[in-house]
C-alpha cells in the first residue's frame, strides 16, 4: 500500500476522533425549557417555551449555585467533560484542586473573586469564613458529568467490597472463613 495513502488515512482518522469528542452543536439558538407541558417534541430532553424568554438549554453551559454553611464543604469531585469557573458571591471560600502530578493548588477566595477548576481534575471548596458563603459555578458543557470521589471510595456496595477482598486474597488453598472478620462499612 502507498505510504502517502496510509499517512493520509491516519491523519483523517485522528482528526475525526477529536471532532467526535466535543459537545454536540446546538440544534437551535435558544430553547427555554418548559417542564410543565406533556408535549412529545423535545430538544435536548425538554420541550421548549416561547423563545422570547431565554434560558441555558442548548447554549452549551451549566450553572450551579453552592450554599456553604459554617465549616461547610463540597466533597472532592471532578467534572470529566467541563472546566468550572467558580465565583464567590458572599463569604470567604477556600478552593483548590489537585493536578496530575499530585500537586495541590489552593486559594482563599473573597467576595467577587473567581477560581478556575481545570477539566477532569479533582477539586473541592469549603467555607473558610465566619458566615454562610454563596458561590456560583459556570461550566462550559451542558453535561459536565460528576465523579464523586467520596461516593466512589466510601459508599461502595458491600458485595463489590467482598468481591474485591476475595480478589486481593486470591491465594489458592486459602480459606475465606479466616478473613470473615474483615468488615468495611
Amino acid at each position: 500500500m502507498n505510504p502517502t495513502l496510509v499517512f493520509f488515512i491516519i491523519i483523517l482518522c485522528s482528526t475525526s476522533i477529536s471532532i467526535c469528542l466535543a459537545d454536540n452543536d446546538n440544534l437551535q439558538d435558544a430553547c427555554p425549557t418548559n417542564t410543565t407541558v406533556t408535549r412529545m417534541v423535545f430538544i435536548n430532553g425538554f420541550p421548549c417555551k416561547n423563545p422570547s424568554s431565554i434560558s441555558l438549554n442548548t447554549l452549551g453551559l451549566s450553572i450551579a449555585r453552592t450554599d456553604l454553611d459554617l465549616d461547610g464543604m463540597v466533597m472532592p469531585h471532578s467534572h470529566p467533560r467541563a472546566t468550572e469557573l467558580f465565583f464567590v458571591r458572599k463569604g470567604i471560600v477556600l478552593a483548590g484542586f489537585i493536578d496530575t502530578n499530585n500537586t495541590l493548588f489552593e486559594s482563599l477566595i473573597n467576595e467577587g473573586d473567581v477560581f478556575l477548576f481545570p477539566r477532569g481534575l479533582l477539586h473541592f471548596c469549603m467555607n473558610a469564613g465566619y458566615e454562610p458563603a454563596i458561590a456560583f459555578s459556570v461550566m462550559n458543557s451542558q453535561n459536565p458529568g460528576v465523579v464523586s470521589i467520596g461516593g466512589a471510595v466510601f459508599e461502595t456496595d458491600k458485595l463489590l467490597i467482598d468481591k474485591i477482598i476475595r480478589r486481593l486474597i486470591s491465594v489458592r488453598g486459602t480459606n475465606m472463613a479466616n478473613f470473615s472478620k474483615i468488615h468495611i462499612q
